[in-house]
């Protein structure tokens, strides 16, 4: 029978509602519990990666300073943002998020600070920026490091003076916001390079915190697809009978270039796929995302090895040891048998181990 992950209560969140007459060290140990829970403002897990991610939130939180939030595309920056936002004194404020990287260089300017009527052309009527709506409250620059270098002077002046001006307008506009910057760039390196600011860099860089990826918290991993795929399932309409063990082995060997966003991809994937009994995930998800383009490819890595060392047994365990046939282990890895069995003799692996157990069980 396939194992079937533990579910993780996604409701059984501490969250800090502290009376007027809540002394302070208890309002700190409340916090502190919090940040140990499987599931903290959304982020799933307790790796110590995961847990010093938190703790740095709950530190920096309660203070207005800025935090650059850096690491890899699809590794929940914008979550980490969002908790920094809900834990700060701003959160009955607006918190406005913004992509530098998706709006047209032409307009970043407008986008950001608003524009006066007649500014340029196509600008019938006033109007208002991301700075101005999120008055009070958070701005979070997601991609900053695609500012171009006009209007980082301009984001500049309104960290250093806490004022701007609109497109083509002439009267300073006072402001009173957090913000909030994050980048999969490395911003040094663009300092070096000419493309961004190092007065800039220096004063988003006030609070560092970096957002490990999947590969380096994968004890999170199972609580991350069950998280994901129960979320799914409902929202599906489907029962969830929770997830094989092959597939979850498959799961914690990958390496996840897309990070936590391509294993949601992937686990409502298998959702749709499933119809009854634990989910399951077809290795040619995964091997898909990891193919090299043609031409010189580099030889295998340990890891890569290992990985399909995982896949190969998790499938011979299914199969009882079948190899060929509509029921063996290679029509399920969609290979040619003979592939498998190469495969099988290059990694050492004895399928008559999973023979034996099949005949003992």
């Amino acid at each position: 029978m396939p194992l079937i992950a533990e579910r993780v209560n996604t409701r059984a969140i501490w969250k800090m509602d502290a009376s007027d007459d809540e002394a302070p060290e208890e309002s700190r140990r409340h916090r502190e519990d919090d940040s140990r829970s499987a599931v903290f403002e959304g982020m799933v897990g307790t790796s110590s990666r995961m847990r010093e991610v938190r703790s740095s939130i709950c530190k920096v939180a309660s203070t207005d300073c800025t935090v650059l939030v850096t690491g890899e595309t699809g590794s929940g920056k914008e979550l980490v943002a969002r908790a920094i936002h809900q834990r700060s004194t701003r959160v009955s404020r607006p918190f406005v998020s913004v992509n530098c990287g998706a709006v047209p260089v032409s307009l970043i300017a407008s986008e950001l600070f608003g524009h006066e009527k007649g500014a340029f052309t196509g600008a019938m009527d006033r109007r208002a920026g991301r700075f101005e709506a999120a008055e009070g409250g958070t701005l979070f620059l997601d991609e900053v490091g695609e500012l171009p270098l006009e209007t980082q002077v301009a984001l500049l002046r309104v960290l250093q003076e806490r004022e701007f001006e609109r497109v083509g307008g002439i009267r300073p506009i006072r402001t009173n916001i957090r913000v909030i910057a994050a980048t999969n760039r490395d911003l040094r390196e663009a300092v070096a390079e000419r493309s961004f600011r190092a007065d800039l860099f220096y004063r988003l860089n006030v609070f560092p915190l970096d957002v490990p990826p999947l590969r380096d918290r994968r004890r999170d991993i199972p609580a991350l697809t069950e998280h994901f795929a129960h979320r799914l399932s409902t929202r599906a309409g489907k029962r969830y009978y929770g997830i094989d063990s092959r597939s979850l082995a498959l799961l914690q060997a990958y390496e996840w270039p897309g990070n936590i966003r391509e294993l949601q991809n992937v686990i409502e994937r298998a959702v749709i796929m499933s119809e009854t009994g634990p989910l399951s995930v077809d290795v040619r998800w995964l091997s898909q995302a990891s193919r090299r383009p043609a031409g010189r490819q580099a030889p295998p890595t340990p890891t890569l090895l290992a990985q399909e060392k995982v896949w190969i047994e998790g499938t011979l365990a299914e199969t009882k040891g079948r190899v060929s046939g509509p029921l063996g282990a290679a029509a399920k890895l969609g290979i040619p048998s003979s592939t498998l069995e190469s495969k099988i003799k290059a990694l050492a692996i004895d399928k008559r181990r999973f023979k034996a157990t099949a005949i003992a069980s």
